[in-house]
């Protein structure tokens, strides 16, 4: 009996939709490391807070992009 499969029931239908899962992205890295360069310039310097406000957009920029470039993969009959 081991070597026989067990098939799933007949009586379940399959799954409705398949669960989307995004890509792994470093993006979230270098946002909260933006962030956080930002902050430190808020006591060194003025000079180092606009490097990382840049940092911070740069990596939301591309991060929103990536999203919207994934999400037109999607099918036309996902909603």
């Amino acid at each position: 009996m081991a070597d026989r499969l067990e098939s799933p029931d007949p009586g379940v239908p399959p799954p409705a939709e398949v669960i989307h899962m995004p890509e792994p992205s470093y993006l979230p890295v270098v946002l909260a490391f933006g962030v956080m360069v930002a902050l430190v310039g808020l006591i060194v310097t003025f000079v180092i807070s606009v490097l990382g406000l840049v940092i911070a957009l740069w990596a939301v920029f591309l991060w929103i992009r990536k999203a919207r470039d994934e999400m037109a993969d999607w099918p036309l009959e996902h909603h």
